[in-house]
């Protein structure tokens, strides 16, 4: 990710910037209290002593709110994972993609009930809608030129975007959260399952 917080730059005005930082703490204190996804946005609207519309006018979503409470956290998971590749570039793609796959579950841990919120807010056409997060399309981006690293000429039928996609559904909250709390798998198993079942050399 070259571009330096390409994912939310924006020039604000002061009182814009006051509103903002007044929303964010109140959906901050908010999600402390209960779950991402039992606050509603109207409730952060009451706590930040805002209208509704002004909220909206800011966030179309929770989920827009939520991804910018960890715009840091991303900014910093692209940067490091920008490292890594790049000091790691002679390594084989797998070996490569293991590690990245690492610092993403790592993010995921860490922030498991922000990236919920990005998730489940994407209501109506949810295709569209994860398909226009950044997170979303930087990730898949690194994925999938990963993925065209490990592909032998000879794989005509290979689709890489097709897996790409595949690997990032299974990442998601719902399939994350169903290893990590039905199946009872620690982070540390879901990795090594997860490099086993979508990039380890056969």
């Amino acid at each position: 990710m070259k571009e330096e917080n390409k994912f939310f730059t924006r020039t604000e005005r002061r009182d814009a910037a006051e509103n903002r930082q007044r929303i964010l703490d109140a959906a901050l204190k908010l999600f402390e209290e209960s779950d991402v996804g039992d606050v509603s946005m109207n409730q952060i609207a009451t706590e930040a002593q805002i209208s509704p519309g002004t909220l909206y006018r800011r966030y179309r979503n929770k989920g827009e709110l939520c991804l910018d409470l960890m715009k840091d956290n991303v900014v910093l998971l692209f940067e490091d994972i920008e490292a890594y590749l790049e000091e790691t570039r002679t390594e084989p793609a797998c070996v490569r993609f293991k590690g990245v796959l690492g610092f993403f579950i790592r993010f995921r841990e860490n922030k498991a009930q922000l990236l919920k919120g990005v998730e489940e807010s994407a209501s109506g056409n949810k295709s569209k809608a994860l398909a226009s997060s950044p997170l979303y399309h930087e990730l898949h981006q690194i994925f999938f030129t990963l993925f065209e690293e490990m592909t032998d000429s000879d794989s005509t039928n290979v689709d890489n975007n097709y897996r790409a996609d595949m690997l990032l559904m299974a990442l998601r909250s719902d399939s994350y959260l169903f290893q990590r709390e039905v199946r009872g798998h620690s982070p540390e198993m879901i990795l090594e399952q997860t490099y086993l079942t979508f990039i380890s050399p056969r």
